[in-house]
């Protein structure tokens, strides 16, 4: 099994990294224009059938109950929230608020993804970063944590549809320690993908809840020569890292695409997508990518991918958006002066990127011209 420091999953390895950066590092100034402000940690987004997007923000905790957790302690709070953006102007609403955050002195972890079916009925995955008794550290308004909601706007409130950490804990499907840190939402049928940055899976979960697994990710190897220090640890050189599944996206092929993390050390470089047919192991589709948070393919068949620190997350907080061909060894950059981005939806020939995806109160989401 791998030691605790190296399972850091999606919510402590963005926060641990970069969040330390947000006040010294001035954002540079991206492509395109800023269509929404003042978010609270924002994370993917996503346009519903009838064209409005959607950011879902992972809060800022609370004042607990408190946990330590994989950055130290945590405290909840009902701050989640998921955000309407109003793209021609400034009337962007928190149409769902209340959910469950947690916080820490470098960021939080809470709702990351949201999906549509229709123009109502709505997913949320919902983060956590760790096992059963982190959770029940929380009491019961921790409960949602690790999960995904459902419920439908303006009628029906948010209730659990499937808890990914407890699939987590009974069939563990990478074998190895139980963290789960479910991340991206794909709708699949009747039911939904997600990513489990913490499981190293992409796992479905029906309407009944009911789980199945896509596709185990491997650890990728890192190519450091020499050991890396990670207090109270040392990693050695080829340290395998975990894969850290972030996104998981349907391609014009019906093949679904992962993105990847990967694990500590963060390696540039090391992130590939991989393409899975369901049934088949995964493949690498592409390579040479660094730190990906999220996925999109555009009506032509181009992928995008956000790096959410293009040169790894040791090494500063400016990430980038990503096209990415087939085969590829290293993508090609549409915009390289993004501030901690993270997620992305594409509509009408813009991608929409959230940005300071670690601050609270200073997240952004940037509109992209592409092509």
């Amino acid at each position: 099994m791998h030691s605790r420091a190296p399972r850091r999953t999606l919510a402590a390895v963005a926060t641990s990294a970069l969040a330390g950066l947000v006040v010294a590092a001035a954002p540079a100034q991206a492509q395109g224009d800023v269509v929404a402000t003042g978010l609270n940690n924002p994370r993917m987004l996503s346009f519903s059938p009838g064209g409005t997007l959607y950011v879902a923000e992972a809060g800022a905790g609370g004042s607990g109950p408190c946990a330590e957790g994989e950055t130290g302690l945590a405290c909840l709070g009902a701050t989640g929230s998921i955000t309407r953006v109003d793209l021609n102007g400034d009337n962007d609403t928190r149409v769902i608020t209340g959910l469950p955050s947690l916080g820490t002195d470098e960021g939080a972890s809470g709702p990351a993804d949201i999906e549509f079916t229709g123009n109502s009925n709505y997913a949320i995955s919902i983060g956590l970063g760790g096992n059963v008794a982190y959770r029940a550290a929380f009491g019961a308004g921790g409960a949602r944590l690790g999960t995904i909601l459902t419920g439908q706007l303006g009628h029906r409130a948010p209730t659990v549809l499937a808890d990914v950490l407890a699939n987590e804990a009974a069939a563990n499907p990478d074998g190895t320690d139980v963290d789960s840190n479910p991340v991206g939402l794909l709708k699949s049928g009747d039911g939904y993908y997600v990513a489990d940055a913490g499981g190293n899976a992409v796992v479905r979960a029906n309407h009944k809840g009911a789980f199945s697994t896509l596709a185990v990710l491997p650890p990728a190897l890192t190519a450091h020569a020499d050991p890396v220090p990670f207090p109270p640890f040392s990693l050695p050189a080829g340290f395998p890292a975990d894969a850290v599944p972030t996104s998981v996206v349907q391609g014009p092929d019906g093949a679904y695409y992962i993105s990847q993390l990967t694990g500590v050390p963060f390696e540039a470089g090391l992130s590939s997508i991989w393409r899975v047919v369901p049934g088949s192991a995964p493949t690498k589709w592409a390579t040479g990518l660094t730190n990906v948070t999220d996925l999109a393919f555009a009506p032509d068949g181009t992928l995008y991918a956000v790096e959410i620190a293009a040169n790894g997350l040791f090494n500063g907080p400016m990430g980038a958006l990503v096209s990415v061909p087939a085969g590829s060894t290293s993508p090609t950059v549409v915009d390289g002066d993004l501030f901690a981005p993270y997620g992305v939806a594409i509509s009408a020939g813009n991608a929409y990127v959230t940005t300071c995806s670690v601050c609270v109160g200073g997240g952004e989401v940037h509109r992209i011209p592409l092509g």
